[in-house]
């Protein structure tokens, strides 16, 4: 495994990765607090073209902007994040468009969930985000543009930017071109 900022732990068993986030990480730029981070643990897998991403994972989520999910990265100024984001004592699911400068978008679920899927389709410069809290049945998050390059880069990804850190299990991760 090449993580792009290897978390503090990794632990593989099967198909499933375990990780402790290392705390003060996260992905973001500029917008609203002013502060570019690039420490977040990225675990990047390179696909060119269309692609369908996607994982299922959970979270002993704890303190404020503890997030998991799915990273997309051309680099570090071009990139989106998806996933769960604890905010408030709420789990949300969360997406962070970037290109220069972070969006970021939230839709607060009804509790945790320990079978959240996550699922990120590209078609061209178009990148369609959708939840799962079953695992089964799919809900649109966000659609946005973010790049037309060809080759980019995919895969799980964890922060703590307020926290001590905190474990997250990714039970799958599947990559197919299309």
């Amino acid at each position: 495994m090449n993580w792009f900022n290897e978390p503090a732990s990794c632990f593989r068993d099967g198909e499933q990765l375990t990780i402790r986030t290392a705390p003060g990480t996260d992905f973001w730029r500029k917008t609203h607090y002013g502060f570019i981070r690039d420490n977040g643990h990225f675990l990047p897998h390179q696909v060119e073209g269309n692609f369908v991403a996607e994982t299922a994972f959970d979270g002993a989520y704890r303190d404020l902007y503890d997030q998991a999910g799915l990273m997309v990265r051309e680099n570090e100024q071009i990139w989106m994040k998806a996933g769960i984001e604890f905010v408030g004592g709420v789990w949300n699911a969360s997406v962070v468009v970037t290109r220069d400068y972070s969006d970021w978008s939230v839709v607060a679920l009804e509790q945790s969930s320990e079978h959240f899927s996550l699922r990120i389709e590209r078609d061209g410069g178009t990148f369609s985000v959708f939840y799962s809290e079953s695992g089964q049945n799919f809900r649109l998050l966000r659609i946005a543009f973010l790049t037309e390059t060809k080759n980019l880069r995919v895969g799980p990804m964890a922060a703590s930017p307020e926290g001590s850190g905190f474990e997250v299990t990714f039970r799958r991760f599947i990559l197919t071109p299309r």
